[in-house]
């Protein structure tokens, strides 16, 4: 099946800036992005001014447009750190969105040469998924590859992609734990495959290389799970793993599809394993609660979209999990008031 072909301007991508000076990162990145709309969130907690490099179809959004978006919502609902690219999804109109963090520089194939991660994000999404039977050759959509003997006829045309989930070179994507106990340990392991999740399948999603069809699957991608004291421990480390497996169950429900594998960024050295392990902890230790939840979780076929789906899925977690810890419930009523924000915000006018 041939791939979908979309125009630049169905296309987003958003930056969650949480240092200062963009400019060295979006000059690298302009080959790539400057073909498209950028939409940049600065963390609403960093005091500097916010250096972003010239010649770029932008918008930026700082804390005073959050707040003026968020309204009485802002109890629940945060965008602080890394979160604050929920808010560029948010204000986005596009049907199309890819994120990157902005301690990512562009990766290398295995031939030397430079990964676009726009049109493999783009690819992922314009070509179907196979969810309900899998094929050993990953991807069957992709150049040179194809169903393989024994692949029912029957689920050949697969269903929508509506997550693509990259990986990383260089520093992956481990927890804390993992990088204290192998503080050298780097990824410079490419590899050349694609393939789709099994539908009922739990996965970590990682939000610093992702690409999602806004239209589709939109409002499941949402800032809800907060660890408490916040300036004791990191929220934003179990934050995005909180909404991949709300947005996974959105997705096995309405029998769409989500890619992970290629492509690749350069992640840069950042933080302290040891310091980020005191941190996290709190989190590690509620993801043993989190997935059995998610893995048995089940929608009634009143929901029809991601936005029911959330609104249900919130209704359980408050009851399930609620009375395990009273950030499950507090997850629960951000979920609600996320959901409430996407329809005001999807009322207003359009960015550029």
């Amino acid at each position: 099946m041939a791939q979908v072909s979309i125009q630049d301007s169905e296309i987003d991508i958003v930056i969650g800036a949480v240092q200062s000076d963009l400019t060295s990162f979006m000059e690298e990145w302009r080959p790539i992005f400057s073909r498209y709309h950028l939409i940049i969130v600065k963390d609403p907690d960093l005091k500097e001014e916010l250096k972003v490099a010239g010649g770029f179809n932008v918008n930026v959004y700082t804390k005073s447009d959050i707040d003026r978006v968020v309204g009485s919502s802002s109890s629940t609902v945060l965008f602080s750190g890394y979160s604050c690219c929920y808010f560029g999804y948010l204000m986005s109109r596009k049907k199309y969105i890819i994120s990157v963090d902005d301690d990512c520089s562009l990766a290398k194939d295995n031939k030397g040469d430079m990964i676009d991660i726009v049109s493999q994000h783009v690819s992922n999404l314009t070509t179907p998924a196979t969810p309900f039977f899998f094929n050993t050759l990953y991807d069957p959509y992709r150049k040179g590859a194809d169903f393989v003997r024994g692949y029912p006829f029957s689920l050949r045309n697969g269903v929508a992609c509506a997550l693509s989930c990259g990986l990383w070179l260089n520093l992956a994507d481990y927890d804390a734990p993992t990088q204290a106990l192998k503080p050298g340990h780097r990824n410079y392991r490419y590899v050349d495959a694609v393939l789709t999740v099994p539908a009922r399948t739990m996965m970590p999603v990682s939000g610093v290389n992702i690409g999602f069809d806004r239209e589709l699957v939109g409002p499941a991608l949402l800032p809800a799970l907060r660890l408490a004291a916040e300036g004791k421990f990191r929220w934003e480390t179990v934050e995005d793993i909180w909404c991949g497996m709300c947005v996974k169950v959105v997705c096995d429900h309405m029998g769409i599809g989500v890619k992970s594998g290629l492509p690749y960024v350069w992640r840069e050295e950042r933080g302290d394993a040891v310091e980020s392990l005191k941190k996290e902890w709190e989190g590690v230790k509620l993801m043993e609660e989190v997935v059995p939840f998610f893995q048995s979780l089940r929608l009634s076929k009143a929901a029809v979209s991601a936005e029911q789906c959330v609104v249900e899925m919130a209704a359980a977690v408050k009851e399930r999990l609620g009375p395990v810890d009273p950030v499950f419930a507090r997850a629960a009523d951000a979920m609600v008031n996320w959901i409430k924000l996407w329809k005001v915000a999807g009322s207003q006018t359009a960015v550029a």
